[in-house]
């Protein structure tokens, strides 16, 4: 590892003094999001007393749960234990919350998940994985490559990762892998010295009104990177010339990575691959071509990555996939296509947000015509207020207004049945950011 400057050194003493305050009793409102969920597993691993709440079951919080740390899943004010320092919220979790004003009528510090991760890993030597498209692949295949070196990372990835069984992969204390989002700016919380940036391209409209104003959100990350750190990207990428311009820390260029055939399909995955290559080069670069060849064969992949489920009781193949921008839609449909050039693809999508989905109707109506046939379920509002001006027989619609073949339904209950018709001449993906992958869960055997 390349050595850290005076500055990173007095960081470093100066988080450990900062992370020695911090309380050992930890609440976590929202512990069950895939973000909060991995910090709830570090600081655990840490050594802190770790508890919280979320609305449902999932597969994290049963995750959480095998872990020894304790789920509730409601999130009454009551839930708070006595004794706790310190409540971190999941940036899903408003401020009218009951938890959160219970803690602020106990005088209880509160921190957001992004800044609490900001406060942990400030000292830590942080390579950070953003970009719109392929952040959580990369940091997983990241990881996994460093740990095949023998680096020990410790890792927050954005997803469970197969290889890992989880979110999260306990290691060395001074370095850390984080997935970073772009939304809200959550990714200048952190203090990375190596910055990977995927692609750039307009995704968070309820945020971010323009695409002007998520590359200068990007453009701040990179100029955060100081002189001695290093920024791996595709230069010639659209948008990246502006993030990059003025930027103080060295610049590497993924796409010169060779990387072996890999199990994931698509040239995107072959392109997260190079990101992950070239940024354990990066803090590494004494790692071999074999051990990073080895680790990328290796990898298995993450949930909700084109994750095979099974096949329905009729013999149609059933994938799920987190895909819930058009042009991520679009690549995995072309990737689908290439690999399974026999069979019916059928999509059973989830959209995410109003707005995404009123910003970008005509794009999600063109990548979906690419499939054979579509299911639109209704709108997954999350954090958003009922919109009637978009749904999901407006997104139908749209899509047989460009050629394509699509049905809305109301139901996870009347897709499911829909689906359940299906032979074994066709591929089902269910697909979205949603929780449509109860859909796929259901219907495979």
């Amino acid at each position: 590892m390349r050595t850290l400057s005076i500055v990173m050194h007095l960081r470093y003493l100066l988080c450990i003094v900062s992370f020695m305050e911090v309380p050992k009793n930890i609440y976590m409102t929202g512990i069950g999001g895939i973000g909060m969920s991995a910090l709830a597993q570090m600081l655990h691993a840490q050594g802190k007393t770790v508890a919280g709440s979320d609305r449902e079951e999932s597969p994290t919080t049963e995750l959480l749960t095998s872990k020894g740390i304790h789920v509730d899943i409601d999130q009454a004010a009551g839930n708070i234990p006595e004794g706790t320092g310190l409540l971190i919220y999941s940036d899903a979790v408003p401020e009218s919350n009951p938890e959160r004003m219970r803690a602020k009528e106990l005088g209880i510090e509160e921190l957001s998940y992004f800044e609490a991760l900001g406060e942990v890993s400030y000292g830590m030597k942080t390579i950070a994985v953003t970009g719109t498209h392929g952040k959580t692949t990369t940091t997983g295949m990241l990881t996994k490559i460093l740990q095949t070196a023998g680096k020990e990372p410790t890792a927050i990835i954005g997803s469970i990762v197969r290889d890992f069984e989880s979110n999260f992969l306990a290691g060395s204390d001074d370095l850390l892998i984080v997935e970073a989002c772009e939304y809200r700016d959550h990714v200048l919380k952190l203090s990375p010295q190596i910055l990977v940036i995927t692609n750039i391209e307009w995704d968070h409209t309820d945020y971010f009104p323009t695409l002007d104003a998520l590359v200068e959100t990007f453009r701040t990350a990179a100029h955060k990177v100081p002189h001695d750190g290093y920024i791996v990207t595709n230069p010639a990428g659209s948008n990246i010339a502006r993030v990059l311009a003025g930027a103080q820390a060295h610049i590497i260029d993924y796409t010169q990575e060779e990387v072996p055939t890999l199990s994931q399909i698509g040239e995107f995955n072959r392109e997260n691959a190079r990101a992950a290559a070239a940024a354990a080069r990066s803090v590494f670069p004494d790692i071999q071509q074999g051990t990073i060849d080895r680790a990328l064969l290796d990898f298995k992949g993450s949930w909700r990555r084109f994750e095979y489920k099974g096949e329905t009781p009729l013999g149609a193949l059933v994938y799920d996939d987190y895909a819930h921008h058009p042009t991520a839609i679009e690549k995995t449909l072309e990737a689908v296509r290439a690999k399974f050039p026999d069979k019916k693809i059928v999509v059973a999508f989830h959209a995410h947000l109003y707005s995404r989905t009123k910003s970008f109707l005509k794009e999600f109506a063109r990548a979906l015509a690419k499939a054979d046939r579509s299911i639109i379920a209704p709108i997954y509002a999350a954090r958003e207020p009922n919109d009637p001006s978009v749904s999901n027989q407006i997104i139908a619609e749209e899509i047989h207004a460009v050629g394509g073949l699509s049905l809305a339904l109301d139901s996870f209950d009347e897709i499911r049945d829909e689906l359940l018709k299906l032979d074994s001449s066709h591929l089902i993906i269910t697909m979205g950011a949603g929780d449509i992958y109860k859909v796929a869960d259901q219907i495979a055997d």
